[in-house]
């Protein structure tokens, strides 16, 4: 029907036409007989000089062809939409085959081709041979149509080629909710938005091929594990004893991102082993790195960073960049892993947090095997930039004694490779050998997107200036190491710690859906030198500034594995309330002397900034992190501090 129809909308000009020019004659014949006699020879009417019967007998000949031509136009065209009506089909049948074969759950799949009629209706219309009706509405001719006029029916029936990224295509071309990156902040965006909004569709895009996980544990349970198989399972057992997944959530909980559009009641979708290259901050879109472009109505940026490395160790060559760790994600624990079962010396450089759990990590492995564990950095002790100097030798002692040879004062000079080892040549001429280095030297924060979006990068500490409520343009939010927000008590700051990546993710999300409040949280980190020594910090916490510290003798209660198995969670943020802080208790105990190292055992550490307390760790002390939060909230100066300790309960058994 829809084909002859079109045939008639090309034939019928022609038929008016011819059928005017028939009616003129018909008049101006009558004209003519009215003067002629009404007797006329036959042969008059044959010769056709007489009357006009010669220009009578040009038009018809003229109707004649038109129609002929007409007819057989006709059947060419409906031939040929015929052919390609069935190639056409033969093409989806077996893009259909293709679809099953790749994917058992054909349903999956069926609603990836409404999208591509979706995006194709928005496209410009071709010049088909005829428009379709309003009331013809087949979905195979309108997906169709705009193909049919320029592929031969070899190429429409070709099916894509292997380079061409067939993922592409089935992907949302729009998402309410876009989250760059697939970290912690990223998921505690995405469960706070569907909280407020249930029916939120939301795309987490990461270029990791791992869904959201946390990464504190790489460095710290895992390494403890018994089971032969945790860099395959990735499960692991708390200090408390309890096992649970590196994975905030199972597959089951997400939704194909093709599902996306379609979802009823909306979603969270992972998109893995994408990345966003580009962002259209005024078309409210992003570019990822096959070039498919999603458009967003809110989008929240949590990059995070990437490792740091040595220059050194950059400009030595390939051979030192092959047996060179920089270690942040699930590979790399992956990888560190294997080289520790295989290679018999290991060298961290790096004297921080990460590097400090490593060393005492590999240190325990090392007293099963033969693996030598060494650890270099330029300060004069274990997390020198972080504890006074007193607590950070009291610490270098203690990783010495997870089997570790620590090398202080350690500047690096050059590395190289030779006979089958690396050198690290110092600055002092000291020189070590080994198999394999791990440079444990910070974290960049990611800001490839700033250029692109606009956006301001902070010079001073990094990552994108945010405003109070984490926003650093209209509909772009930042959360998690790459944000540089402003901390109305400390001043603006750049925190890389798993509590903040939760509770700024979490606002974020919040605001996203309209919530409009103000980031005054101040968020916690911890590290754990293996279950029997751990700290809690808050705030600023720089061994430059002036400290002071009150301590008491650990009991057998005073470790991160006695403090999980009493709060029940490994991730200790976790548990953290702000209701206990207004309900603590000074105790009456006095503090007594600490005279000497070994009673390091608990304590807290003041940090202090024109006499007033800008940050404090909790040594070997747990679940009493909402006091320290409420000092630092407080902003007094305090005249004597040993006082203050007495808030923590530090000198009760």
């Amino acid at each position: 029907m829809l084909t002859c129809r079109a045939v008639w909308k090309k034939l019928a000009p022609i038929a008016r036409a011819s059928s005017t020019v028939c009616r003129q004659n018909v008049r101006r014949a009558g004209l003519n007989n009215a003067r002629t006699p009404l007797c006329v020879p036959v042969a008059h009417m044959s010769t056709g000089p007489v009357g006009g019967g010669g220009d009578n007998l040009k038009y018809a000949l003229l109707v004649g062809a038109a129609f002929v031509g007409g007819i057989t136009y006709a059947v060419i065209t409906i031939r040929g939409d015929q052919e390609r009506h069935m190639e056409r089909m033969a093409e989806i049948s077996s893009r259909k085959q293709k679809s099953a074969t790749k994917q058992p759950a054909t349903q999956l799949h069926a609603e990836p081709h409404a999208a591509e009629a979706t995006k194709m209706e928005a496209l410009p219309e071709p010049k088909p041979v005829a428009p379709p009706s309003p009331e013809d509405s087949s979905p195979p001719a309108e997906v169709t149509a705009p193909g049919a006029e320029t592929a031969s029916p070899s190429e429409s029936a070709e099916p894509p080629a292997a380079d061409s990224k067939p993922a592409s295509p089935t992907l949302p071309s729009h998402a309410p909710y876009l989250l760059i990156g697939g970290g912690t902040a990223s998921f505690a965006a995405a469960r706070s938005i569907r909280a407020r909004d249930p029916g939120a569709k939301v795309l987490i895009v990461t270029d990791e091929a791992d869904l959201p996980y946390m990464r504190p544990p790489l460095s710290k349970e895992l390494w403890f594990s018994d089971d032969p198989s945790v860099t395959e399972t990735l499960r692991f057992k708390q200090w408390n004893g309890k096992e649970r997944s590196i994975y905030f959530q199972p597959p089951s909980f997400y939704i194909d991102p093709e599902d996306l559009s379609s979802a009823e009641n909306g979603g969270v979708a992972v998109l893995t082993s994408r990345k966003v290259v580009h962002m259209d901050v005024r078309g409210n879109k992003v570019k990822l790195d096959d070039d498919t472009e999603i458009s967003y109505d809110k989008c929240l940026i949590a990059t995070g960073g990437v490792p740091r490395n040595l220059q050194v160790i950059e400009r030595a060559g390939e051979e030192v960049m092959k047996r060179t760790t920089l270690f942040r994600k699930i590979e790399d624990f992956k990888s560190l892993d294997k080289v520790s079962r295989n290679m018999k010396s290991i060298t961290i450089i790096g004297g921080g947090f990460l590097g400090s759990e490593l060393a005492c990590a590999l240190g325990r492995r090392s007293s099963e095997s033969e693996l030598e564990v060494i650890q270099m950095f330029p300060e004069k002790g274990n997390m020198g930039k972080v504890l006074p100097e007193y607590l950070s030798n009291w610490t270098t002692e203690n990783v010495k004694k997870e089997g570790v040879k620590v090398i202080t004062e350690a500047l690096v000079k050059t590395v190289s490779y030779k006979d089958d080892k690396l050198e690290i040549k110092l600055k002092d001429g000291r020189l070590v050998k080994t198999d394999h280095i791990v440079a444990a030297v910070g974290l960049e924060p990611n800001v490839d997107l700033a250029k692109s979006a606009g956006l301001e990068v902070d010079s001073d500490f990094g990552g994108y200036r945010v405003n109070a409520e984490l926003q650093a343009r209209s509909n772009i939010w930042v959360a998690g190491d790459a944000a540089c927000f402003y901390d109305i008590r400390l001043g603006r700051r750049r925190v890389e710690h798993h509590d903040h990546a939760v509770v700024s993710g979490r606002l974020a999300g919040e605001n996203m859906t309209g919530a409009n409040k103000p980031y005054w949280h101040q968020s916690m980190f911890w590290s754990d030198l293996g279950p029997d020594v751990g700290y809690e910090a808050i705030g600023i916490v720089d061994s430059s500034l002036p400290t002071v510290g009150v301590f008491a003798k650990a009991t057998a209660k005073d470790t991160p594995k006695a403090a999980t198995e009493e709060s029940g969670t490994g991730i200790r943020s976790e548990s953290e309330t702000e209701d206990t802080a207004s309900s603590a208790v000074a105790s009456t105990t006095p503090a007594p002397p600490v005279e000497h190292k070994d009673k390091y055992g608990k304590g807290v550490i003041f940090y202090l900034r024109d006499k007033v307390v800008v940050g404090i760790i909790l040594w070997n002390v747990f679940n009493r992190m909402p006091i320290a939060r409420k000092i630092i909230k407080d902003g007094e100066e305090h005249a004597d501090l040993n006082e203050v300790a007495k808030l923590f309960n530090i000198h009760e058994d």
